[in-house]
């Protein structure tokens, strides 16, 4: 298996779909797929030829408000067949040198950068100079001090800052954030998020500390950080954390193998959490109150998600996740629609706190305090 990409299309492949319901509660939920759009769409250049760029432009040919209308890449022959399967025109093709030009060009909106981690800020640095809007895949950064100059150079060109969240449109995802806010389960005591599976090439950038910036925690362990941020529904005070590492050869110094976390929030709720790139078949959520739970398994692969609350199956329908979330995106941006989980560059911010902050516990031994 080569990469997170691999494993989230792998762990669901073999799940089975469940049943759709067609109320009108259910059809809300996806509204942005269902509804006719019948003004100018958000045109998107994508920045990152890769697998996970690929798919986003698979989905996007189904998207209602957002249209891919150009690339960025470093491999000619990407740009080509891209070219010829997208109907992108060579005006609308840039390379990583001359990307700067798209200030000038009216048929981009909005760059949605896909290339590795220690990238993204002078990346998004440069998109925003040029006035467009950016759409960044996560980990935003690599530290939340590269994270907040993004925000700020967003924030100073006046455009959008958003990250690649897929999770927070997923409909099943949304019904347990619904149940908590409505008090469903009582008081929220506990989640775990176990995120892991068995990474491939051990010469793949993932595994590059100078452009990943670190192992499993960046490429996987966010998404237990993110998920326990939006199901508690509070940001965390403390952490603790513990590496585990037993292939020094493979695993070098700057990337972690396995990491265990624990979060503390304000209302005492508590998490514990697994990061791990050697262990298969962890991708999932559990969510506690003293009136009730939500567990989610897969929890966020690329679908369909799964899950149960103490009142029974979720069956929301399944909607290709990357299509829903340009969808989305693109209501955020033209129509200022607030999503029911942010995904703004402050909320990235606050993910790569959590990460610097359990990077520190693990080299101290020591809880650390956060504030984010």
């Amino acid at each position: 298996m080569n990469s997170r990409r691999n494993f989230l299309q792998k762990i669901t492949a073999s799940a089975l779909a469940w049943p759709l319901l067609s109320s009108a509660t259910q059809a809300s939920s996806i509204n942005a797929y269902n509804r006719t759009y019948q003004s100018q769409p958000l045109r998107v250049a994508i920045m990152g030829l890769g697998s996970y760029g690929t798919r986003v432009a698979e989905a996007m040919q189904t998207c209602k408000m957002a249209k891919l209308t150009g690339v960025i890449s470093g491999t000619p022959s990407k740009i080509k067949d891209w070219q010829s399967k997208y109907n992108i025109p060579e005006k609308n093709c840039y390379n990583y040198e001359n990307f700067d030009r798209i200030k000038d060009n009216p048929d981009i909106d909005a760059v949605y950068i896909i290339t590795p981690n220690a990238l993204h800020h002078p990346q998004t640095l440069r998109v925003a100079k040029a006035g467009k809007h950016v759409i960044c895949e996560k980990p935003m950064a690599i530290n939340a001090k590269e994270g907040k100059e993004m925000v700020d150079a967003c924030k100073n060109a006046k455009v959008h800052l958003l990250i690649g969240y897929r999770m927070h449109f997923e409909p099943k995802t949304l019904e347990i954030v619904r149940m908590r806010k409505a008090g469903e389960m009582g008081k929220i005591l506990f989640f775990e998020g176990l995120s892991g599976f068995k990474i491939g090439d051990p010469n793949q950038w993932r595994l590059n500390p100078k452009l990943s910036g670190g192992g499993a925690m960046m490429d996987i362990g966010i998404y237990s950080i993110n998920g326990a941020r939006y199901m508690i529904g509070e940001d965390p005070i403390w952490v603790t954390a513990q590496e585990t590492k037993n292939n020094r050869e493979k695993f070098k110094d700057g990337i972690d193998e396995t990491i265990q976390f624990q979060l503390g929030f304000p209302s005492g709720a508590v998490a514990s959490c697994l990061s791990t790139y050697s262990m298969n078949n962890l991708d999932s959520f559990f969510l506690n109150g003293d009136n009730g739970y939500a567990k989610l398994q897969p929890a966020t692969g690329y679908g369909p998600i799964q899950g149960r609350t103490h009142k029974g199956e979720l069956t929301q329908p399944h909607v290709t996740h990357q299509t829903l979330q340009m969808d989305e995106m693109a209501a955020i941006i033209l129509q200022g629609k607030k999503p029911e989980v942010p995904v703004n560059g402050e909320e990235g911010v606050k993910d790569m706190q959590i990460i610097d902050a359990i990077f520190q516990a693990v080299k101290t031994g020591k809880k650390v305090d956060l504030k984010v």
